[in-house]
């Protein structure tokens, strides 16, 4: 077993000695409860950036301080970690999970590769377009994990030709792999379940502004930026970065039918799951109409999260041998980490919004006359580029409170500002340990980390800007 870092060792020790500190000093910051909740997020904050124990175990810090300082009561701290977005993301997962134990997400993502074309610039965008699909639905880590092999056979054929790896090879190789990785990033954005700050910043509107954002509605402003975004991302690849001139082979066309062959036809479970899928998704998206037609049903996107799960679990396959698409003892792959992990953003923002915090950040920014433009681009810049050193879920659940008083300090809906900044913590391109899916395709061996962070901060400025043009045009025209 590896020793324990050192900097994980600080941080175990570090974290509770500054809760004590603010909560011994001889004077108020702000108020009792509000000192805190901010002892309580220094803490939190310094075991996220550290890692030193799980985020999620982290996470669980507001069950047990806040009662016992009398912040709030356990019953509503605990509402935060049941709240209906926990299981809007619950359902989502279960839906990921049946899709992946059908191979339904392989079937898919071969089939578009194959049909973007083989030569080399294709095959990359038909990796890029087939991930970045994918990660709208299931979990990026798991979207760059089952790409990866059918990528290295393609890569394969290059090392294994008549003139070796040559530099355009090694070009198309670094940009496959990071395509795969920046789409897995990118293809999140474009769905409230795509990606785990969306909930938390949907969640936060619901339970503490009453501000409701369907499905269909984020996406209405979630697609086009993650589809614009990777097509920018494959062209300063392809035709800047790693271009890959002159590059031919044909028989990438050959892994990929390979692969599918594997597959074989599709079967009836992947039907079934194909059906329900559609199903779900066909709820989501018409969900607002379907309401208006048929008013007392009063469906959310919570609901048919949940209808989904139930039906993968109890429509029958086989009814004569009791098979069912998803048995209970499927769900030890959950990410139930991440469950907990949205509870405890959740409390530490209704922390934040009870015991005044919120509040006094929008009392002081009103009284100062920053630049709404300014004040909105810094915080964007500063999202996106803290989220490549910290994970993206804890840094919006301790930002996103903060930004909302500021928003309100500035006179202007606190979603304006809040999206953005959210779409700002799924954009880090530059570091392999940012995400995992940068950690994946480093790990090949075909990256380097100059590599990475030479195209992943040209990305990073890019995404930044676009953030400030959708602040700017965009957000106030959809909503």
């Amino acid at each position: 077993m590896t020793n324990h870092p050192v900097s994980k060792k600080i941080g175990l020790f570090l974290g509770p000695i500054l809760f004590i500190i603010v909560q011994l000093l001889p004077f108020d910051i702000i108020s009792n409860n509000a000192d805190t909740v901010i002892a309580t997020a220094l803490w939190m904050v310094c075991w996220w950036i550290t890692e030193t124990v799980s985020i999620s175990v982290t996470a669980l810090l507001p069950l047990l301080l806040f009662p016992i300082f009398k912040v709030m009561s356990i019953d509503a701290v605990g509402a935060n970690y049941g709240s209906p977005i926990v299981f809007l993301f619950f359902g989502g997962f279960v839906l990921a999970l049946a899709i992946e134990k059908v191979n339904l997400h392989k079937r898919i993502a071969l089939n578009i590769i194959k049909k973007t074309g083989t030569t080399p610039n294709k095959v990359i965008l038909g990796f890029m377009i087939a991930t970045g699909f994918m990660s709208m639905w299931i979990s990026n880590t798991a979207c760059t994990v089952f790409m990866l092999p059918i990528a290295l056979s393609v890569i394969h054929l290059l090392v294994d030709d008549a003139d070796g790896f040559t530099k355009n090879d090694q070009n198309f190789a670094i940009s496959v792999m990071l395509g795969i990785a920046f789409a897995a990033n990118a293809g999140g954005i474009a769905t409230v379940i795509g990606t785990p700050p969306n909930s938390i910043l949907i969640g936060l509107l619901e339970n503490e502004y009453n501000i409701e954002i369907s499905f269909f509605k984020w996406m209405v402003i979630g697609l086009p930026f993650s589809t614009l975004l990777i097509a920018i991302i494959y062209f300063v690849m392809t035709r800047w970065f790693f271009p890959n001139k002159g590059l031919k082979f044909n028989a990438s066309k050959d892994v990929i039918d390979s692969e599918l062959e594997k597959l074989g036809k599709i079967s009836p479970k992947e039907k079934q799951v194909l059906i329900i899928f559609s199903a779900v998704v066909f709820l989501w998206i018409f969900r607002t109409l379907i309401n208006s037609l048929i008013p007392n049903i009063d469906l959310s996107d919570t609901m048919i999260s949940i209808f989904g799960a139930l039906a993968l679990f109890t429509i029958p396959f086989n009814l004569k041998k009791g098979d069912f698409i998803l048995e209970w003892s499927d769900t030890q792959k959950l990410a139930w980490g991440i469950l907990i992990l949205f509870g405890g953003g959740l409390a530490l923002a209704n922390g934040m919004s009870t015991s005044g915090i919120v509040d006094i950040i929008a009392a002081k920014i009103s009284t100062s006359d920053i630049s709404i433009l300014l004040t909105a681009t810094l915080l964007i810049t500063l999202m996106l580029f803290m989220t490549e050193l910290m994970s993206n879920v804890a840094l919006t659940a301790v930002l996103a409170p903060v930004v909302a008083g500021i928003a309100m300090g500035l006179n202007i809906p606190v979603l304006y500002l809040l999206i953005p900044v959210t779409i700002a913590s799924s954009c880090a391109f530059m570091l392999p340990m940012a995400t995992p899916p940068n950690a994946i395709v480093f790990a090949s061996g075909y990256i380097k980390v100059s590599q990475m962070a030479r195209i992943g901060i040209v990305i990073n400025l890019i995404s930044a800007s676009l953030l400030i043009l959708m602040f700017q045009f965009v957000i106030g025209w959809v909503f």
